[in-house]
């Protein structure tokens, strides 16, 4: 399958909007409760945010056949070489097909003298666990948080760049 990594635009908001949406909902059914999980999308997806993060992080898009199926959102490095990785989404068909290390890889390479990728991954959260496990990211420490009046339990994760 052919796909390509770009900084994504303005343009692109209600297709990253949809992308985050639906995975999601694929990835936290049965973790996070559906009402909270759409509270969630509201406020930190909507127009407004979507053109705050563009401003202030770095977003990359991949896009298969002109459609965008996946996006990765970065910070700003800091000046000890620490950068997170504030979220990676794919639409469910497009995980396992290279595309997420890419996003990954995309978001590193850009990045001016990174030493450190931090992750906060939801501990039930058996894909995305599973995808950092393999990309070399080490488990830091085990939290619990308030998400809207539901308990997570977070895990917080390092790779070394």
């Amino acid at each position: 399958m052919d796909f390509f990594i770009r900084k994504m635009t303005v343009e692109d908001i209600p297709q990253v909007q949809k992308v985050a949406k639906t995975s999601w909902n694929h990835t936290y059914d049965g973790i996070i409760p559906k009402d909270i999980q759409e509270n969630f999308l509201k406020s930190a997806y909507n127009d407004e945010m979507m053109k705050r993060r563009i401003d202030q992080s770095f977003i990359y898009v991949s896009e298969v056949d002109g459609y965008i199926v996946g996006f990765a959102n970065f910070s700003p490095v800091k000046e000890d070489g620490q950068m997170e990785l504030g979220a990676i989404f794919l639409l469910p068909e497009y995980q396992g097909k290279g595309i997420g290390s890419a996003l990954l890889h995309e978001g590193i390479k850009h990045a001016k003298d990174v030493s450190q990728v931090f992750i906060n991954v939801e501990k039930d959260n058996k894909i995305g666990k599973a995808f950092y496990d393999a990309k070399g990211f080490k488990v830091l420490s085990e939290f619990e948080e308030d998400f809207d009046d539901h308990l997570l339990n977070t895990v917080r994760m390092v790779l070394k760049a």
